[in-house]
């Protein structure tokens, strides 16, 4: 019988002294708009990291259950957003990290929120100075857009199309996301866009959505097989 590659689904025997390498997807529960879901951003990294193993088919590989919950203190202006905070985070990494480490030969955060970037690079480096080989890797496309605009939203209809509100998409401040750092630093997301959008979810398709995640499915199945970790902690 074929062994699942989700780690949830296994028995402790099966890991009892084997080279384990295990892909941990880590997300957020944030607003996405009016027409994506809070766990957009959890979904991505599971669809990526789930690909990654499914296509490796080797019983090293597995995913762990994700992490749902970041630092999306940005979002807070909007119901339905949990935010832990990067300090809470950071904690909850870095124990998260020693633990599995006790079994597991590697370990990779597979990141499906940029505001976890700043955290993952803290708690990553502080493993790694304890000697653990852990890693994170960015699900993040080229040139895509900031957030719930195209981008998003073509991932969202090739991973999970019934729960995108079709009717609800909008376009949302398309200024570039550089120009209102400092706005939502201060103030949060909901101070320079109504809806939540960061961007226009005009022209998503799910075959752009496939093509996405099959892209950063490749990425990271190469930097697993190759294994250099940079200063930050990703894998390179």
């Amino acid at each position: 019988m074929t062994r699942s590659a989700q780690l949830g689904h296994r028995t402790w025997p099966e890991f009892d002294g084997a080279g384990v390498i295990v892909l941990v997807p880590i997300g957020a529960t944030e607003q996405h708009g009016e027409h994506l879901p809070l766990g957009t951003d959890t979904q991505v990294a599971q669809a990526v990291a789930d690909a990654v193993v499914a296509g490796a088919q080797l019983d090293s590989l597995v995913v762990a259950p994700a992490i749902n919950y970041g630092a999306s203190g940005e979002h807070e202006g909007f119901p339905g957003t949990i935010s832990v905070g990067r300090d809470a985070l950071k904690m909850m990494l870095v124990e998260y990290g020693r633990s599995v480490c006790r079994w597991a030969s590697q370990v990779v955060f597979v990141n499906g929120h940029g505001g976890n970037v700043s955290t993952l690079i803290d708690a990553v480096g502080l493993l790694r100075y304890e000697g653990r080989d852990v890693a994170w890797f960015p699900c993040a496309p080229a040139r895509g857009d900031a957030h719930a605009g195209r981008t998003e939203t073509s991932l969202l209809l090739a991973i999970s199309p019934s729960l995108v509100v079709t009717e609800r998409a909008r376009a949302g401040n398309t200024t570039p996301i550089g120009d209102l750092m400092k706005d939502i630093a201060e103030q949060g997301v909901c101070a320079v866009s109504a809806n939540g959008v960061l961007g226009d979810p005009a022209g998503a398709t799910e075959a752009e959505g496939r093509q996405l995640i099959g892209g950063m499915t490749a990425a990271l199945s190469r930097r697993i097989d190759v294994w250099q970790v940079d200063e930050r902690g990703m894998l390179a």
